[in-house]
């Protein structure tokens, strides 16, 4: 579990890089300033999410494999494709029911770290 949610973690940091650069160099001329908050704003969340993955492989190798991180990893993982993707999908298409996506993103982020909290809160110190 540990090098797969480090992989995963790695990966996805290295595409939220490129996806910004890509927005900041190629799309910002074709979009207006309105989609492009909107694009920084998946950017953003694509970046610190993959870094709560990578912090998930760090736990694991510290405490263990366990059910609650696997499920915190692989609920930040679906929260990024669901969160930035529906905002990268919005603000280049202009798509608006796309934006319907979005919550279901913010749950799984918001359920992952939950997941992170209750793995953290059952390990009893050493």
């Amino acid at each position: 579990m540990q090098r797969k949610f480090m992989f995963i973690g790695a990966l996805m940091a290295m595409l939220s890089v490129a996806i910004g650069a890509f927005g900041a160099h190629m799309l910002e001329p074709i979009v207006g300033e309105s989609s492009m908050k909107v694009y920084e704003t998946g950017v953003q969340y694509h970046m610190v999410h993959a870094l709560g993955i990578i912090l998930i492989a760090v736990a694991a190798g510290f405490w263990g494999d366990s059910r609650k991180l696997a499920w915190a990893g692989w609920l930040l993982f679906a929260g990024i494709i669901l969160f930035s993707g529906s905002l990268y999908l919005l603000a280049i298409t202009g798509i608006k029911p796309l934006g319907i996506i979005t919550p279901f993103g913010g749950v799984a982020f918001i359920v992952g770290w939950i997941c992170l909290m209750a793995e953290a809160i059952s390990k009893k110190k050493k």
